[in-house]
């Protein structure tokens, strides 16, 4: 894959970290320009290692080898220094705030050759392919339900559940009891940082919004339906089996 270099001055030591995340942005900025321009910027302090374009161009920002101020305040895992563990893919496209689209058929593919190579070289477990809305579900939404989870996890680059049966009686917001401890039991086990105290909370909510972007895209509501719980149930069976 042929590189553009646009070194970025927005990083820092990963103190002796492994790499063992790859997350997932989009740039959320009008244009591609823009958002080079920001993540280069010394005074923005911000920045990842790639950047796709909307003409599948890969730029370098920043070496794998150090830690690239991506993530900023997140968690997965019980890991809260996300940029130590990870490596950090931009994607140009304009966000919720400035006109969210679709992603190029061209695009995706550029992101799936990248995120191949990465997931190679760091060996890094499926499970732990993500969007920054999973590492910071009260806080992010990107890259959002239009970007194609599917066709990555196809691609062998992070998980997909497929088709399940709704299962148990749908949860609320609000609503408290053993049943909202399980599924937040169920989405920890998973990775996702979650209170499991038995109470519908809004970090609930938005960590189950963070968990329909990626994996269940078509209704994005925060709710714990059948389908929902089903998923989230899928997911931690699948990375308890590949893990067993």
């Amino acid at each position: 894959m042929k590189l553009i270099e646009r070194p970025s001055p927005n990083y820092d030591s990963r103190n002796g970290c492994a790499v063992d995340m790859l997350i997932l942005h989009y740039t959320g900025m009008p244009t591609t320009a823009e958002a080079i321009a920001r993540l280069t910027d010394p005074a923005a302090k911000v920045s990842a290692h790639y950047l796709v374009d909307e003409g599948a161009r890969v730029y370098r920002l920043v070496p794998e080898t150090k830690r690239a101020w991506h993530a900023g305040v997140a968690g997965w895992g019980g890991v809260s220094d996300v940029n130590a563990h990870s490596i950090g893919i931009e994607i140009s496209n304009p966000g919720h705030e400035y006109g969210y689209r679709e992603f190029s058929l061209e695009q995706i593919a550029a992101v799936i050759s990248l995120a191949k190579e990465i997931v190679a070289r760091h060996r890094i477990h499926p499970a732990r392919v993500l969007g920054h809305s999973d590492v910071a579900p009260t806080r992010k939404q990107d890259p959002g339900e239009l970007f194609d989870w599917q066709r990555l996890a196809r691609a062998g680059v992070g998980l997909w559940p497929g088709q399940v049966k709704p299962l148990g009686r749908t949860l609320i917001p609000g609503e408290k009891g053993p049943d909202v401890a399980a599924m937040q039991k169920q989405l920890a086990a998973f990775g996702y940082s979650v209170p499991i105290k038995g109470e519908y909370c809004a970090e609930t909510e938005a960590v189950v919004r963070a968990f329909q972007r990626h994996f269940r895209p078509v209704k994005v509501d925060g709710v714990a339906d059948g389908q929902t719980r089903a998923l989230i149930a899928r997911l931690k069976e699948q990375v308890a089996r590949s893990i067993a």
